[in-house]
Order: C-alpha cells, then sequence, then structure tokens
C-alpha cells in the first residue's frame, strides 16, 4: 500500500546522556515498511530521545538502529517552527531548497503538498495570518513536500483544540495513506494514538522500555464516527491499561 515506505530494526538501542542519565532502552523493535506506528509513554519516558535517534539527529549509546534502505527522512516537531518573514509557499519550501532541490523540482511539489494539507489558495499569506491548525499544517506540507520514505511527528498536534485536532488526524491519516511514507508519531493522547496506528508502542517510565505492542485492527480508512465505537473504546482502555501497568510486573 505505502511503496516508498522504509522498514527500520532498533537492536539493543539505549541512551545515557553525557550527565549520566540513562535516558533509554534496552529498546527491540522492528518498524515495517509502510505501516504507521504510535509511541506513547509518561513524560520523561524516552520518547522523543528515541524519535530522534531513528531520525539520526542523535547517536544511540549502545545497539544499534537499522534501515532496510536510505530514504529521505522529515520531522515534524510540536512547535510549527515557522519563519514569520517568509509566506506559506516560500516557508514549505524551506526544506527543498536547504537541501539543493532547484525551483523546478520544489516549485511542483510545494504546491501539491499544499493542495493536500488544505492551504491552496493562501501561498501568499504570511504565519501571523494563520490560526494554530493552519500553521500545523503549513509544517506538515514543508515535511511531505520532501516526498519522504520516513515521516516522523513529535506530539505536533498537542498544541491544537480538541475539534482541530480530531481534523487533523484525519487527514494526517489521508496523507499518510495517500503518500506511501513510514510514519512514526510521539504522543501523549491515547485516542490519537489508536485513530491513527497500525500498532501503538507501550513504553515505561525511564528509562523508557517497551512495556506492550498493541495491535490496532480497523481497516483503513477510518471513519470519524470510529471515535465513538465501543470497539474503539476497549482499545483505547487496552492501551490505557498497559500505560498504568506495573512495569515489572
Amino acid at each position: 500500500m505505502n511503496p516508498r515506505g522504509v522498514s527500520i530494526a532498533l537492536r539493543g538501542v539505549a541512551k545515557r546522556f553525557d550527565n549520566g542519565l540513562q535516558a533509554l532502552g534496552p529498546i527491540d523493535f522492528t518498524l515495517r515498511a509502510g505501516e504507521f506506528v504510535s509511541i506513547v509513554g509518561p513524560s520523561g519516558c524516552g520518547k522523543s530521545t528515541l524519535l530522534r535517534i531513528v531520525a539520526g539527529l542523535i547517536g544511540a549509546s549502545a545497539g544499534e538502529c537499522r534501515r532496510a534502505a536510505e530514504v529521505e527522512t522529515a520531522f515534524v516537531f510540536q512547535e510549527a517552527a515557522l519563519l514569520p518573514w517568509r509566506n506559506v509557499e516560500r516557508n514549505a519550501r524551506l526544506l527543498m531548497e536547504l537541501e539543493g532541490y532547484k525551483p523546478e523540482v520544489y516549485q511542483p511539489r510545494v504546491a501539491e503538498a499544499l493542495r493536500l494539507v488544505g492551504l491552496a489558495g493562501f501561498e501568499k499569506a504570511y504565519p501571523h495570518q494563520l490560526s494554530g491548525g493552519m500553521r500545523m499544517r503549513l509544517s506538515l506540507a514543508r515535511a511531505i513536500a520532501l516526498r519522504p520514505g520516513l515521516l516522523l511527528l513529535d506530539e505536533p498536534l498537542a498544541a491544537v483544540d480538541e475539534l482541530t485536532r480530531d481534523v487533523l488526524q484525519e487527514e494526517l491519516s489521508a496523507l499518510w495513506q495517500q503518500s506511501g511514507f513510514t510514519g512514526v508519531l510521539v504522543t501523549h493522547n491515547v485516542h490519537e494514538a489508536v485513530y491513527l496506528s497500525d500498532r501503538v508502542i507501550v513504553m515505561s517510565p525511564r528509562p523508557g522500555r517497551i512495556l506492550d505492542v498493541i495491535d490496532v485492527p480497523f481497516a483503513f480508512p477510518r471513519a470519524p464516527e470510529l471515535r465513538a465505537s465501543a470497539e474503539f473504546a476497549r482499545l483505547t482502555g487496552e492501551v490505557t491499561a498497559a500505560l498504568r501497568r506495573p512495569q515489572y510486573a
């Protein structure tokens, strides 16, 4: 379904910072090409650290993170991190410019990305003229314009209201199905994790380890009404129970 996705294997991955803090691991996990996985766990358990190791932004202290292929990777942070002096179109093309793409390549890609996130027609607007949800759409457009094989998301929807968050979840899911990337999302929102994912990884308190991996059986595309179903409530309850389970039970 997602031909551009890349598989990733984590083997004994751990992270100890220079101050002696053991933040993570060891972690063993295989991310299948083209799937969407969410990581949930208590604050400070190393979720974002794990995401940065997968991205190659920081190195592991032990173990290894292997990719099945070298692919373009894009990272979406909790803050949209837009440049206020650049309009929508110029913000959306920023990463492609930095990677040396020429205008004949980035212009059609940026136009497509803005269309996919619902910002076509806003190309000349500036960040201060956009709502919080629109700014996050722009951040997503900037990432998917790269056409990544791997998209890593560190709580990108945490700062928006609940109604906007639901809509953006639906749009993100549609983007994943259309664009073909492998997706990894860090979130504190259990409902978000279940709605978006093929699997949900539940992590322990620091140093973060994997307590459970819960399969999400719902077929894609997922209707918004799924969130109100008894089966959805049962599965979110299962994830919540896993989060509350004693680490060494």
